[in-house]
């Protein structure tokens, strides 16, 4: 998993995102303005960035110009969602840019796809208790004999896997596994669910949240 820096001044916001990366397997550092993100920029091993824009001490435009955080990835969240504010982050060298408001599973799922593209997520290989599955590969053994997964199976695998302890409804399951542009009724993913709960020994960890959906639960 990777390490976090999160400079972000409004301590509510911070709090929460630290909270679901943490969740999520991560380690977090938390600055509130600029000065403590760069002090924590030359102190820490970091693999990314999560940068708000206007900050105390330096907003987050000028730390980018000034090359603060030399060659890592950086993803700005900031409340600046004009077309010109994105263009000029994404300029700068940022390799997102998310406007807030936004949903816990929307800034999980972006930042591993920026871990996945810069390669600092590192081998991505999660255990459960009987069950180790190694995403890379797109494998999943039980007590250390391979099972197999269908397509659909394994990608539903991996949205609860990259949204670990976070409570996914249905629709939203339909969403990151099967892609918007499914049409199909919503029980299917009840139908993978059960599947996948039986060929990993899963019962206990995949969790039925009632009217809603589901959460795995580590």
């Amino acid at each position: 998993m990777a390490n976090i820096l999160i400079i972000e001044d409004e301590k509510s916001i911070n709090d929460l995102i630290v909270m679901n990366l943490r969740l999520a397997g991560h380690t977090c550092w938390q600055a509130f303005d600029g000065a403590e993100a760069v002090a924590l920029a030359k102190e820490q091993q970091l693999d990314l960035i999560l940068l708000d824009v206007m900050l105390p001490c330096g907003d987050g435009f000028s730390l980018m110009e000034q090359k603060v955080f030399g060659d890592k990835p950086v993803i700005f969240l900031t409340a600046k969602n004009a077309t010109a504010d994105k263009v000029k982050g994404l300029n700068l060298g940022a390799d997102d840019y998310i406007t807030k408001p936004f949903e816990a599973v929307e800034l999980l799922a972006r930042v591993s796809a920026v871990l996945r593209r810069t390669g600092s997520d590192g081998q991505r290989v999660f255990t459960m208790g009987r069950t180790a599955v190694y995403l890379d590969q797109r494998t999943a053994l039980v007590d250390g004999a391979p099972v197999e997964l269908t397509n659909r199976e394994f990608e539903l695998l991996e949205a609860l896997i990259e949204n670990r302890n976070l409570a996914l409804s249905r629709e939203k399951l339909l969403d990151l596994a099967w892609g918007y542009d499914y049409y199909g009724d919503t029980r299917t993913v009840d139908v993978h669910i059960t599947k996948l709960r039986k060929k990993l020994k899963l019962e206990d960890i995949i969790k039925t949240i009632y009217k809603h959906g589901y959460r795995l639960e580590i």
